[in-house]
């Protein structure tokens, strides 16, 4: 029924990481290959290309849904529906930003110093147009195909480029001036079909699939068996959703209880709940959480 694309590069590998662990796992026959199938009946192709070419695509009914960079819908300027950004993990849970990058020894504090028929390298050339016309500053974009931090002072005067936080563009010796987009991954769909009610109700569950498999990134399920006397101690002691899950056992004054936990405080919490007199501790992972 939908037709899928994924991105190449580095978003390739989380991305498919993201749909297996949705239940919804991408296979191919190699690496290189740029078609791929998910055995799923919602799922009628999937093709894998980069995400610059993506919303394009699926702004012209090629695809159906796609998975790229909030960058690039806007680069682009593609009519899409960005259906829900796709948070990973903790670690690209921030956004990248798009940055106005000059020398740290320009002297230059804010966009507005930048001098006109300044040459800026970017590989975004039609946001930053529209950003230095927005300043009402003319000047010169030189397409980057990477590298882009490397062509700065003996090719370009400034960049505007992707970061996460900064830090390879202040190896470089560059500072930062401004910001002109934080870009988060967007799972993004074609608005006819989008509007199509069969379409868009597949396009929906899929959805609930991977954001319930974000959501349960980085937690667990902790069960133990804890007695009456120290129930209320534990269940203070608890980080929880919503409140931890209680449950009588049969006939002899101890209850079940169990919760969902973030993973990083395991270490922590188990030893503590122990010392509060909590038995037959256990932690289980979780693969999805569906609100």
């Amino acid at each position: 029924m939908l037709r899928l694309v994924v991105p190449k590069g580095s978003l390739e590998r989380p991305t498919f990481e993201l749909f297996e662990a949705a239940d919804l796992r991408i296979v191919r026959a190699s690496d290189r290959d740029y078609r791929a199938t998910i055995d799923d009946p919602r799922v009628a192709s999937v093709a894998v290309l980069r995400p610059q070419e993506i919303p394009t695509y699926v702004a012209e009914g090629f695809f159906d849904i796609g998975v790229t960079g909030e960058d690039w819908i806007a680069e682009t300027g593609a009519d899409v529906v960005k259906v829900t950004p796709l948070e990973y993990s903790k670690a690209t849970d921030r956004p990248v930003k798009v940055v106005l990058a000059v020398p740290a020894d320009a002297g230059i504090t804010s966009p507005e110093q930048i001098k006109p028929d300044a040459r800026i390298s970017t590989e975004l050339p039609n946001l930053t147009r529209a950003y230095f016309e927005r300043l009402g500053i003319p000047v010169r974009i030189l397409l980057s195909y990477g590298a882009t931090e490397a062509k700065v002072p003996e090719i370009v005067d400034a960049i505007v480029d992707l970061t996460e936080t900064g830090a390879t563009l202040r190896r470089h010796g560059m500072t930062i001036v401004d910001v002109l987009l934080e870009s988060r991954t967007q799972l993004i769909a074609n608005p006819d079909a989008y509007a199509d009610e069969p379409k868009r109700r597949a396009i929906d569950e899929l959805t609930l699939l991977l954001t319930g498999a974000i959501r349960a990134r980085g937690r667990v399920v902790v069960k133990l068996n804890v007695g009456r006397d120290r129930l209320d101690a534990v269940i203070a002691a608890l980080p929880a959703m919503r409140a931890p899950t209680v449950a009588p056992l049969a006939g002899d004054g101890y209850f079940a209880v169990e919760t969902v936990v973030p993973k990083a405080e395991v270490n922590v919490l188990i030893p503590t709940l122990k010392q509060l007199g909590a038995e037959d501790i256990l932690e289980l992972p979780v693969s999805k959480i569906v609100p």
